[in-house]
């Protein structure tokens, strides 16, 4: 059982060319929505599935489950207000080693629930980051990782 599980993380992370690692189904979409957009009107993109373009700048230590993902600034580090990346757990794996890389990530902007798993982990993610809106996340798919 142990040996199907590992490879079934290797099957969802595989490596795409130099440096580059591709997580669930990666990234289709060809254009990416602001992160500043999402967070300026988030109601607008609420269902919708969206692609951002970003740095990480925090990851969840516990299981890997969220990742915040803020715009790249002029000289590739990060600038502004997160977008958080959520997954379900043990589907996508996000690794620590992700903060300070380039991602781009694509799936379904979503208000966050009520739900108690909810409330906590957009609480941790604003823990890491104050700047972080803790109504809206991106229910990431797809992630590459750069």
């Amino acid at each position: 059982m142990k040996v199907l599980l590992a490879l079934g993380l290797v099957a969802l992370v595989a490596p795409l060319g130099a440096g580059e690692t591709k997580l669930g189904t990666g990234v289709t979409l060809k254009e990416a929505t602001a992160i500043k957009m999402l967070v300026e009107q988030p109601a607008a993109h609420v269902g919708k599935t969206v692609r951002v373009d970003g740095v990480a700048t925090a990851v969840c230590t516990h299981m890997g489950c969220w990742m915040a993902v803020a715009a790249e600034g002029p000289e590739g580090n990060a600038k502004g207000a997160t977008v958080r990346l959520k997954v379900d757990d043990g589907v996508i794996v996000f690794p620590v080693t992700a903060k300070g890389r380039k991602v781009s990530a694509e799936g379904v902007f979503e208000a966050v629930g009520a739900t108690t798993e909810s409330q906590d982990a957009a609480g941790e993610h604003a823990k890491h980051d104050p700047k972080a809106s803790q109504q809206y996340q991106l229910k990431a798919t797809g992630t590459i990782i750069k």
